[in-house]
């Protein structure tokens, strides 16, 4: 009984997600070879190939993978609350920001061929839109963090621990939570404010220090 709140919200954002999907199933879409097509769109939606759990980046953070870039897209309010560690700020309103040349100011952040990018959000549903607007100019190497920021805290933050009877593959991923929650400086207090995506993340560890972001860049 206590998963079906869970359950039921992952199913309140799964539909959220394909009913975005479909709008942009409708919107005008003009033959062009740098576009993904609606029809494609939406399969790539139905592929959670596009999500990386709070552990494998937790990992890569840890482990400062030169591979990985972190995409905040909340507003720059909630960045400057908190963020994870090199992560830097593209407020989702302003992902498909142009110049005066009508070139896209943060493609050479979210089209990436040689990093990965992990966008994220308090919840999820701020971070998969932009990962449609992404996968729809086809863009390359974008994913989501599952969960966002509040499935980060909870899982990696306040990791729960196993029974004493539970494989030792999960003792093992359980330790390695709670080093990690001490490298993310676990215990800390920050107070984020409500966003209408989720509840509100509370008693997150201290902000790092974080990468203003720039126009252009690689």
């Amino acid at each position: 009984m206590e998963n079906a709140p869970i359950k039921k919200r992952y199913y309140i954002v799964s539909g959220i997600v394909l009913l975005l999907g479909l709008i942009l199933l409708f919107l005008p879409f003009k033959k062009n070879r740098s576009k993904v097509s609606p029809e494609n769109l939406l399969l790539a939606i139905s592929n959670e190939d596009r999500f990386y759990s709070p552990d494998k980046v937790a990992k890569l953070i840890i482990s400062e993978d030169p591979s990985i870039q972190l995409i905040d897209v909340r507003t720059p309010e909630e960045f400057a609350a908190f963020s994870l560690p090199g992560a830097i700020n593209i407020p989702l309103s302003a992902l498909l920001d142009k110049d005066e040349k009508g070139y896209y100011l943060w493609e050479g952040y979210l089209n990436q061929k040689i990093k990965t990018i992990v966008l994220y959000s308090n919840g999820s549903v701020y971070a998969n839109q932009a990962w449609m607007l992404t996968k729809r100019l086809n863009f390359k190497n974008n994913y989501v963090l599952k969960g966002g920021l509040n499935s980060f805290f909870k899982t990696i933050i306040k990791a729960e621990k196993p029974l004493n009877s539970a494989p030792e593959s999960e003792q093992e991923l359980y330790q390695f939570r709670k080093a990690a929650a001490m490298f993310f400086g676990g215990g800390g207090s920050v107070d984020v404010s409500p966003s209408p995506e989720s509840q509100p993340i509370q008693n997150l560890p201290p902000k790092k220090k974080k990468e203003k972001a720039q126009s252009g860049g690689c």
